[in-house]
Order: C-alpha cells, then structure tokens, then sequence
C-alpha cells in the first residue's frame, strides 16, 4: 500500500499525510470498509504516529472516516441513497454557479469550456475512460471557478470527494456520451450569455445523473 500513496516531503509531514491518505481513499487504494490502522500506516509510509493519527483524524472531520466500534477508524462507504442526496443537493449549487459564472462575465470563459469540451470529445473518441473522467471534472471546475462563490465551490468540493468515494461502491453512470452533450449545451448557454438557461441546463445535467442512480439503485 504504501507505494500507492504519495508523500511530499516538501510539505509539513501531516498535511503530507493527509493529503495522500484522501488521494488514496478517493482514488480506491484504500477501499471503502477498510481499517484505517495508524500503527500500521506510519510503518508502511515510514513515518511517525503522530501525523498519522492526525490525518485519520481529519479525514474523519471530512466524512471520509468514520469510528467503529471495536475496529477503530474505518473508510466510509457511502450508500446509493446517500450519493441520490448528495446529487439533490449538488444539482442546486451547480445551477447557482453556472448562473454566476454568467452573470459575472467571466473573460474566456466560453473559449475555456469548448477546449475542455474538445480534449471530453477526443477522450470519448479514445474511449480513454481515466481523461474522460479528468475532463468531465475541469469542466466542473472552470465553471465553478467562474462564479467566484467561494461557499458554493468549497462546498461542491467536498460533496465531490463524497461522490468520489461513493462511485467505488455504487456505479452512477448516465451515459457517457449523454454528458458530454449536456457539458456541450451548458457551454451554449454560456456563450450565448444566458444565465437562466446556463443554469437550467447544469441543473438538468445533475438531475440527469441522479435518475439514474436511482433507476440503478431499484
């Protein structure tokens, strides 16, 4: 395990840690269910207690852990009817900062979003699963940037890390190519400076999903 995880050491040892016991629990190194065991970390990474318990710590305060009796901290698993709610609530936020990222006019924005859309559309055709997932995901992130709502971003982000986390256990899969027509009617919206239609459409886009994870989940 321990070659799976990444440690900077540049950084302060338990923000090291931490960052790349997350990126191992996000990226399913460390599967959900798993024993996070802090003596058995810090020998595998070779690394003191300390920052360890610290990292288990934190990736408890983000929901990432959870403590369990007789088990001690453990990777959360996240259930299809969590990932349906955290859809409910991330479709809402996806529209505000669609809207924003309009309304405030953000310079190369349009431009930004059809090359990403390009790189989704050449991704598809390779039918490179791993660039398609980094694409779907910029797309998200330039658009959320945009906005400027740093509560809305701060709080997409972490609902993304629990969709992350989720996907390891539960498939929410609409379709490939339907997301990338829906990325490519979201930018659109933005090129034609339609907040209300930018938002309506990223809101579509989310609901979309969330169908069907639910028709999946039946």
């Amino acid at each position: 395990m321990s070659s799976m995880i990444n440690i900077e050491p540049a950084q302060r040892i338990a923000d090291s840690v931490f960052r790349g016991l997350r990126e191992a629990v996000l990226n399913g190194v460390i599967a959900p269910g798993s024993k996070l065991s802090v003596p058995a970390l810090a020998e595998q990474l070779d690394v003191s207690r300390s920052p360890v318990r610290e990292a288990v710590a934190r990736l408890i305060s983000d929901g990432l852990a959870v403590e369990t009796p007789r088990r001690g901290a453990v990777v959360a698993t996240i259930t299809p009817v969590e990932l349906a709610e955290l859809y409910e609530v991330r479709c809402v936020l996806e529209g505000v900062v669609a809207r924003l990222a309009v309304e405030r006019g953000s310079p190369g924005l349009a431009d930004e979003l059809d090359e990403i859309l390009a790189a989704h559309r050449a991704a598809l055709d390779a039918q490179d699963t791993s660039a398609v997932q980094h694409c779907d995901e910029t797309f998200h992130i330039a658009l959320r940037e945009a906005s400027g709502h740093s509560y809305a971003i701060r709080l997409l982000d972490q609902i993304q890390s629990f969709v992350r986390l989720g996907m390891r256990t539960t498939m929410v899969f609409g379709g490939l190519e339907p997301a990338w027509q829906d990325h490519r009617n979201i930018a659109a919206a933005v090129r034609l400076a339609d907040a209300e239609l930018a938002e309506r459409r990223a809101r579509d886009h989310i609901v979309r999903l969330r169908d069907s994870l639910r028709e999946r989940s039946v």
